[in-house]
């Protein structure tokens, strides 16, 4: 086992882009800490061989509108019910809004020793534009607090939002690395079905998501962060040496991880399974002790596209030989077909028996794995 992701399904309001499952309602936040720690212990069993948790993180929705009491007694909860590493890595996903400097230097005496904070602009017309609970000043003045507290923090951006030039992409990009933040994931903007966005671009309120201008962003910031050391390790995520996210590495890795939570969602290398999507019917599960989850097996052609999927994001990539080990010589073979074409055009390349994508390839890394892994060979 890798690791634990604890879903906090509660926001104090809706951003117009996000689709992840939230209530801005807190009424039943006290039943639902009771419930998530009743499913950590009712899954305890599904660890096989005493494997160790390396990692515990806390996403959601909005993990800091926990009070540190009640972060507290969840992962006093893990502890209790499985073999926790003596240097694991415990994130807590936080919004500046949250971050008092009581609250920072309650969770620097706490065991969360990583805190990934929803920065996504440092601009108020870019927070307004996707309706953040934090403004601008918040932004800074958390970063500002949080590095005296903090060594290993990570800060999320967004690219692509309508409107944001060249310019102030670059701004938020030096602002990040002012504040010496050891890791940055940054995100294109998306329009999902599901959420405000798509309804206010179609009235008009919203420009366009522009594309292009997403790709040249995204060029600038993979650019200008590795010319200041940082390592563009997964598609999203940079990192600084000793500060790749271990709780992420380990998923795009392949390994093993248990998703507590409504919505959440977990692996073990032949199953995938995932909870319901509603507060109230998990809570009502989890106060009759049942686990209100659905379980998809995977077959062999299912574990090969997984692989395939987040091996190209990746700087280790796919490795052929393991391809060959796990899977057989005919998804190697079928591997090295479907890739011929994107080699020849310089979005992938082969070195050291590991298919990888190019500096040209990564803004197309997920269009380049559908071409490789649309199949069934079984």
């Amino acid at each position: 086992m890798s690791g634990i992701y604890i879903h906090i399904p509660f926001c104090k309001q809706a951003c117009h882009y996000c689709d992840f499952h939230f209530s801005t309602s807190m009424k039943k936040k006290d039943e639902m800490v009771i419930a998530l720690c009743n499913e950590i212990k009712l899954r305890s069993s599904e660890i096989a061989n005493h494997k160790t948790i390396h990692t515990i993180y806390f996403g959601g929705g909005t993990p800091s509108v926990l009070s540190i009491n009640e972060l507290s007694f969840i992962i006093e909860t893990v502890y209790k019910n499985y073999t926790v590493s003596k240097e694991v890595e415990i994130t807590l996903e936080a919004n500046p809004d949250d971050l008092t400097k009581e609250k920072i230097e309650a969770l620097a005496v706490s065991q969360v020793n990583r805190l990934s904070i929803g920065i996504q602009s440092f601009f108020e017309e870019d927070l307004k534009l996707m309706n953040r609970a934090h403004n601008a000043q918040e932004a800074m003045n958390c970063l500002s607090l949080v590095t005296r507290y903090f060594d290993n923090i990570s800060i999320d951006l967004i690219y692509g939002i309508p409107n944001m030039s060249i310019e102030r992409w670059k701004q938020n990009i030096q602002l990040a690395l002012d504040s010496g933040v050891p890791h940055i994931s940054c995100y294109a903007l998306t329009v999902e079905p599901n959420t405000a966005l798509p309804k206010l671009i179609e009235k008009g309120e919203i420009a366009p998501v522009d594309d292009v201008l997403a790709q040249k962003h995204f060029e600038i910031l993979v650019e200008t962060l590795e010319n200041e050391s940082f390592s563009h390790y997964e598609l999203s995520n940079f990192g600084k040496e000793g500060f790749f996210s271990k709780n992420n590495t380990a998923y795009w890795q392949g390994k093993h991880y248990l998703g507590i939570g409504p919505s959440a969602h977990s692996y073990n290398g032949k199953q995938r399974s995932w909870n319901i999507k509603n507060n109230a019917k998990y809570i009502q599960a989890l106060a009759q002790n049942e686990l209100p989850k659905e379980i998809e097996n995977l077959t062999v052609t299912d574990q090969y596209n997984e692989y395939v999927m987040t091996g190209l994001r990746t700087i280790w990539g796919v490795s052929l030989q393991k391809i060959e080990q796990d899977f057989g010589k005919k998804y190697k073979k079928y591997l090295l077909q479907q890739a011929q074409k994107h080699l020849e055009e310089h979005l992938l390349f082969l070195d050291d028996n590991t298919i990888q994508v190019t500096k040209k390839g990564k803004f197309l890394s997920d269009g380049i794995a559908s071409d490789l892994f649309l199949v069934n060979l079984e």
